[in-house]
């Protein structure tokens, strides 16, 4: 197509992500103090203040005027985004879909569902983990002090944490999708083992905003596995496809041309006809001329 159809599905797949997300937020709206009470649940929280001595517990409360309609917003925002990600994840994977070829478009619908329990299935380890979390972090007040904590910050780390698990476990599913379109190669990604795997631990331990080693390796142990999960699809893909290249194109693949240069055979003489071998020139031309 040409840039302006280009810029015009670009606009139509977004309006789409959009709606849904829009849609799925004004609904959830409706329950926002049920998702409040779900995701505030890890804190363990006390009765009273008496009862908070030395980070046992914490009381959550909201602090300014306006945190009760704010949080109201972000936790609708932030279940319109999760709720809604088949759509728009879907609507991007259709973007990029109609450049590949036919035998490629069938794992449009198997990126889309695969990158689905791979968010939730973060998303859902990092709400496993975040009661052991909080704990530490609270351990750390000192004796005879008291916490009091914000409700508008507890969904904050909350939606941080499961972001940042759910996005984290997409990143083997994008090594495969670079594998497919032929940029990155499984023999390149299994020579990066020794820095991915590094780098997933120094992640691990930047990303979660906790002190204590139980984040980091519940973050960074499933990301390895997965990523040496997709070094061996991609291995596969590759000679799957080196196998395909080898019988020749399909039907919807332009066959590659031969663009090796041929010896050019001699000229032939060209012979003058008999009008052309007058002597007789006006201006430096023949008559026929």
């Amino acid at each position: 197509m040409p840039l302006v159809e280009h810029l015009r599905e670009l606009r139509n797949r977004l309006a789409k992500a959009v709606l849904a997300i829009v849609v799925v937020s004004v609904v959830a709206a409706f329950y926002s103090e049920q998702l409040m009470q779900f995701l505030a649940e890890p804190v363990p929280k006390c009765d009273d203040l008496t009862n908070s001595d030395g980070g046992n517990c914490a009381i959550v409360s909201f602090n300014t005027l306006t945190s009760p309609f704010t949080t109201t917003i972000k936790v609708s925002l932030m279940a319109g985004l999760v709720v809604s990600s088949p759509v728009w994840l879907y609507q991007l994977w259709a973007f990029v879909a109609p450049g590949l070829h036919r035998h490629e478009k069938k794992y449009t619908y198997v990126f889309t569902a695969a990158a689905v329990p791979l968010f939730a299935g973060g998303a859902l380890l990092s709400y496993v983990i975040l009661p052991v979390s909080i704990k530490v972090l609270l351990s750390l007040t000192p004796g005879g002090s008291a916490n009091i904590l914000s409700l508008d910050e507890v969904l904050d780390f909350t939606i941080r944490m499961v972001l940042v698990f759910g996005l984290a476990f997409e990143l083997p599913l994008l090594l495969i999708m670079l594998n497919m379109v032929g940029i990155v190669s499984g023999r390149r990604m299994a020579g990066w083992w020794r820095g991915v795997v590094m780098g997933v631990f120094v992640f691990g331990a930047v990303a979660t905003p906790t002190t204590d080693p139980v984040g980091m390796l519940a973050l960074s142990g499933p990301i390895v596995v997965l990523y040496f999960f997709a070094v061996g699809f991609s291995l596969m893909n590759d000679r799957r496809r080196a196998r395909r290249e080898s019988e020749g194109p399909s039907d919807d693949e332009a066959s590659e041309l031969d663009h090796t240069p041929e010896a050019v055979e001699p000229a032939e003489p060209v012979t003058a006809l008999p009008e052309q071998t007058s002597r007789d020139r006006v201006n430096g031309y023949d008559d026929v001329t």
